[in-house]
């Protein structure tokens, strides 16, 4: 399982990305546009604070596929490191999957909403798809068995492209799509702080911390 941020507010990034087993962070136009800074610099500090081996997600805003390769060469030129650029299954963004995957450029195919867009991504060459779990739900579907499904595609036609499943609005939706099959996910910040916060947790550990000092006493120098 690999886990990505999905933000590009830089210090929640930096944040997450000290104190979480990140894998990289996944960027859209929507969400690029908050921080209200210039674009490629935010992404350049975005790389700077995760570093070159980690992925970062850039979404591509071409209305044609020449236009969406040409802006997948240029994004690998300015930005160093592991970028994976990000294509909506339009039936240009399937001309554009195959196009750029023939330069060994990575691809997320995302927008997905069901699993024969999955498919029909993987068979053009995406390395990722992005299945939209929540707002599946919210179109009355359902977001996890998507994700079943297309889990099942795959193994059914030795697929090698990976799930990764995003929009959540919950762990719940989290823990489940892990369950059905996806290998990745993409979070926001808030949620992902939520997948260790149990209240019993720190209720323990303070118990155990004041048995120790009941006996011990407060000074630290004892333990090390």
């Amino acid at each position: 399982m690999r886990l990505y941020i999905d933000s590009a507010n830089l210090e929640q990034i930096a944040y997450l990305n000290t104190y979480f087993p990140i894998d990289g962070v996944t960027t859209n136009p929507s969400i690029i546009v908050k921080e209200k800074k210039p674009y490629l610099e935010l992404l350049q500090e975005i790389k700077g604070i995760i570093g070159e081996e980690k992925e970062l997600f850039v979404q591509l805003i071409g209305d044609t596929a020449e236009e969406m390769l040409e802006e997948a060469e240029y994004i690998n030129r300015v930005i160093a490191g592991k970028v994976v650029v990000k294509i909506p299954v339009t039936t240009e963004g399937i001309k554009a999957i195959k196009l750029i995957s023939v330069y060994k450029i990575p691809i997320l195919a995302t927008t997905i909403y069901t699993s024969m867009q999955a498919l029909t991504a993987s068979m053009a060459g995406a390395d990722y798809v992005a299945p939209y779990v929540n707002r599946i739900d919210n179109l009355t579907g359902n977001g996890v068995n998507v994700v079943h499904e297309i889990s099942k595609l795959f193994s059914a036609y030795n697929c090698k492209t990976k799930i990764l499943a995003a929009s959540f609005k919950n762990v719940q939706q989290v823990h489940d799509v892990c369950l059905a099959g996806a290998h990745s996910v993409t979070v926001s910040a808030e949620l992902i702080q939520k997948f260790i916060d149990f209240p019993s947790t720190n209720k323990d550990v303070t118990v155990f911390k004041k048995q120790w000092q009941d006996l011990y006493g407060i000074d630290r120098k004892s333990l090390i």
